[in-house]
């Protein structure tokens, strides 16, 4: 290998450079040179780029279950306000039941329960049940408005208002008259 030396004149400063010009090499030895620069450039860029890779992929994941946690919670907030929605209505429509009643129990007209009946059935469709207020207290959906002596404590003699669940929930207490053991001295 030979070293040539070129000379370059400088317009400028009218002075020759020498200039080194890089020695001749074959194509093999050129092609496992760059090989070396190019793994020396791999070896520093791979943990770089899989370090970045693996930080985006983590990124993306949190990012996804992030928006997926976000869809069920509105999901449930929307189903929570629609239900809420139709328990204040529904509640508000009870004293429209308790008002069929009282006309049901004094007048027996055809044309009014056909409606109370309808009314009841819509809203059974929607989740209301009537409390039963067969056997004895439950203070969890009974309100004991009127106590009586008795034999046995808690046992319901009388329905005052029914009462109601909404898909299981409490609506309405219903208001009952219960027996209550009293000591005797």
């Amino acid at each position: 290998m030979v070293e040539e030396t070129k000379t370059k004149e400088s317009p400028a400063m009218g002075k020759t450079e020498k200039l080194a010009e890089a020695p001749e090499m074959s194509d093999a030895e050129s092609n496992k040179i760059m090989e070396k620069i190019l793994n020396a450039f791999k070896e520093e860029e791979t943990p770089v780029v899989e370090n970045k890779e693996a930080e985006l992929l983590e990124r993306l994941a949190r990012l996804q279950a992030e928006f997926e946690n976000f869809r069920k919670r509105t999901e449930k907030e929307k189903l929570e306000s629609s239900i809420n929605a139709n328990a204040n209505l529904i509640s508000q429509l009870l004293k429209v039941l308790d008002h069929f009643e009282l006309s049901l129990k004094h007048n027996n007209d055809r044309g009014v329960m056909l409606i109370y009946d309808e009314l009841n059935k819509i809203l059974e469709k929607h989740g209301l049940k009537v409390i039963d207020t067969n056997g004895n207290f439950d203070p969890k959906i009974h309100e004991a408005v009127i106590k009586v002596d008795g034999e046995k404590d808690g046992v319901i003699l009388e329905e005052i208002q029914k009462g109601y669940l909404l898909n299981n929930k409490l609506l309405r207490a219903s208001k009952v008259k219960i027996t209550k053991v009293t000591e005797k001295k």
